[in-house]
């Protein structure tokens, strides 16, 4: 008997279909020579550092660092039931092998071994490699397994990625909470990326825009735009001198250009272009294709590779005609597909790009939830562009002089669509912004034109803050400039994490979104400002990336890369070891300032009950609940204090009169004598 471990009750299920197995049970399918069990995600882990020893759940300084010898494993909260399933499975008399089903990528790698490691299984083990959930596909991977051993490197990588975080997690985050009194969650990939947000925003709130100027002729058929001028006479001067007057074409060049077929998605491609789209945030889209995927549609979606196999050619070319009949935006059901740039051996390690599945066919749009619609149609368009002739366009640029002064004008003439009409067919079918015309405009060398002109003002523009997108790109290119290049991988993070990061940096406090954009927080700048260079520095963190993908390629020694972890570990508790009470101050929240205090100048804070003076010398203070305010059944209220602040008076409605039972309005007026109290007077005038 054999047993399949798969990664989650749905993909199990999909197997037992495709075997042709019936027989549910208790926590896995059973017939056929196969029993098909499966985790939920990660069913057991790395323990808890209290696991190593009682002392360790309380965080102090002195116990630090945490360096595991002998690692040890735990069942991770609420799986205890199907962890005892598995288990039971894996120690059954009748069972012979076990076939590694989960996911197949490091992570998918890691979860099994977690399992059959605590389970203390000793059967051989078979590896399950597939990119598709179609029954035809699962079949023949059943039918081509691999030896479990050949993926121990990949193993070995997964092992030391876990056992990094771990070690850095635990030792930095208890290092500097212990220092900061503030429970400050750091990680060894979350930390570098929190920098480059935190580092964005710095540059934004530090830039002073810039007036200029420009001056534009009107020649009828044609617009030409000077330099930026950063004097206004200047530009007037140069307006006026223009103006109703002669300007000659001194240059005019034509330049025909193509624009090859885009490439198709890897995991973040997707994630940036869902982003720019649809506004969804990477985790969305992840869990969007997720489903795509186990529903049959999309091939395995946590891929780094844009590229297919040279044996998928004609599974490419049945997939591009099913797609072009099947997507709602495309006119192109009788085209010839260019599949040749799809296929490079040497550009896909694990999974090749991702691409719909012929199950699309198969299906009706309607029964397909919004947000995995628009994923599977977003995909279907990356794959018929990627198969369509080149854009081609003529680009014209004509630089005129008038006044002394040169100006130049810029226009494109669309020669051939290709790729582009579907492209723009897919932005009209979802409602989106399609490309804006160009100017288009003829004109030679030598040429005069009359014109007119005018003066336009603009202002130099700040760096955006970042969009998941944008954050997105950052993160897989981060430390580039800094890596050799014999290093294939670089970056923050991996496909497959880096939305992960993203909503810990949000769900920790750190980071934030408003709109589109992610901002850091203040506890986030804080927090990049306290910390040292090698845990904020992209650079490292890609190094390390670095070698976790030569480890599992048997390239790197995983010893090697586990000394290095431990001993900046070490040399981090060495070097932070205290901190004064002026330092702790920085992750105290900067208090809104309600106004300036009438007797000394200073701010004015609010808190739960009043709103005082910042300077402590100063007695001055406003109570919410002053018996003024409360006999009329009102409290100070932060804009009440704000007026009295900044104008001596605050206008209040539904004021109680206790004598005549009803209420009014009425101005409320700050009567300060520098005595211990503050006193209010009521005023009717309004003056």
């Amino acid at each position: 008997m054999k047993l399949v471990i798969a990664e989650k009750p749905s993909v199990a299920q999909s197997y037992a279909k495709a075997l042709n197995i019936t027989a549910k049970k208790s926590g896995y399918f059973e017939g056929n020579g196969y029993i098909i069990t499966w985790c939920i995600g990660h069913l057991a882990g790395l323990a808890d550092a209290a696991a190593y020893d009682e002392k360790y759940a309380v965080w102090k300084y002195e116990d630090l660092p945490i360096l595991p010898e002998k690692w040890q494993f735990a069942i991770n909260k609420g799986k205890e039931n199907q962890y005892k399933v598995v288990s039971g499975l894996m120690n059954r008399n009748d069972i012979t092998e076990i076939i590694n089903g989960c996911d197949a990528g490091r992570e998918g790698e890691l979860i099994f071994r977690f399992v059959y490691n605590m389970c203390g299984c000793k059967k051989p083990y078979f590896r399950l490699w597939i990119s598709s959930m179609e029954e035809s596909a699962i079949r023949e991977g059943f039918n081509n397994l691999k030896d479990g051993r050949e993926y121990d490197n990949l193993y070995n990588s997964a092992l030391c990625r876990a056992k990094a975080d771990w070690i850095i997690g635990i030792n930095a985050t208890r290092l500097f909470t212990s220092l900061y009194r503030k429970h400050l969650n750091i990680g060894r990939v979350q930390t570098p990326t929190l920098a480059m947000i935190a580092e964005r925003d710095s540059k934004i709130s530090m830039f002073r825009k810039e007036k200029y100027y420009t001056v534009e002729i009107d020649g009828g058929n044609i617009k030409a735009v000077s330099d930026k001028i950063s004097d206004k006479d200047e530009a007037q001067n140069l307006q006026a001198a223009c103006h109703e007057r002669q300007a000659v074409c001194i240059s005019a060049v034509k330049e025909k250009k193509k624009t090859g077929a885009p490439k198709l998605f890897d995991l973040t491609t997707l994630q940036r272009e869902a982003n720019r789209i649809f506004g969804y945030t990477a985790k969305q889209t992840l869990d969007y294709a997720q489903s795509l995927y186990e529903k049959k549609l999309i091939t395995y979606p946590r891929t780094d590779s844009r590229y297919l196999t040279d044996d998928m050619h004609n599974t490419v070319i049945k997939i591009v005609h099913i797609a072009s009949k099947f997507a709602p935006f495309s006119n192109c059901t009788d085209f010839k597909p260019d599949t040749f740039c799809l296929f490079n051996n040497e550009k896909v390690s694990d999974h090749h790009a991702i691409i719909p599945t012929a199950e699309i066919e198969n299906i009706s749009l309607a029964e397909i939830p919004n947000g995995e619609s628009n994923i599977l149609h977003l995909i279907m368009c990356k794959l018929l562009c990627a198969v369509n002739s080149p854009y081609e366009y003529e680009t014209i640029t004509a630089v005129l002089e008038c006044g002394g002064v040169q100006f130049t004008a810029k226009g494109k003439i669309i020669l051939f669509e290709g790729w582009k009409n579907i492209e723009q067919l897919f932005k009209r079918y979802i409602h989106s912004d399609t490309d804006r015309a160009e100017d288009v405009f003829c004109i030679t060398k030598g040429e005069t034109v009359t014109v007119s002109s005018e003066v336009k003002e603009g202002y130099t523009s700040p760096p955006k803050a970042f969009t998941e997108d944008t954050l997105l790109s950052s993160m897989e290119t981060a430390g580039a400039a800094e890596t050799t290049d014999e290093a294939e991988r670089k970056g923050l993070g991996t496909p497959a994490t880096r939305a992960a990061i993203i909503e810990k940096l949000v769900q920790t406090g750190f980071a934030e979104r408003k709109g589109k954009s992610i901002v850091a927080t203040h506890n986030g700048i804080s927090l990049v400002s306290v910390l040292p260079e090698k845990l904020t520095s992209p650079i490292l963190t890609s190094d390390w990336e670095n070698n976790l993908a030569e480890i599992a390629k048997g390239n790197y020694p995983p010893e090697q890369f586990m000394k290095g972890i431990e001993d900046l570990t070490r040399e981090l508790v060495t070097t932070y070891s205290f901190i004064t009470d002026e330092d702790r101050a920085i992750f105290r929240a900067p208090r809104e300032v309600i106004g300036i205090c009438p007797r000394c100048g200073s701010d004015v804070h609010e808190s739960k009950n009043n709103f005082y003076c910042a300077n402590k010398s100063c007695k001055f203070v406003m109570w919410k609940n002053d018996r003024f305010f409360t006999s009329k059944r009102k409290e100070i209220t932060k804009k009440m204090a704000s007026d009295l602040l900044a104008k001596g008076r605050t206008k209040v409605k539904g004021l109680y009169s206790e004598k005549k039972d009803k209420t009014y309005d009425a101005d409320v007026v700050l009567i300060d004598s520098n005595d211990k109290y503050v006193h209010f007077r009521l005023d009717f005038d309004g003056k």
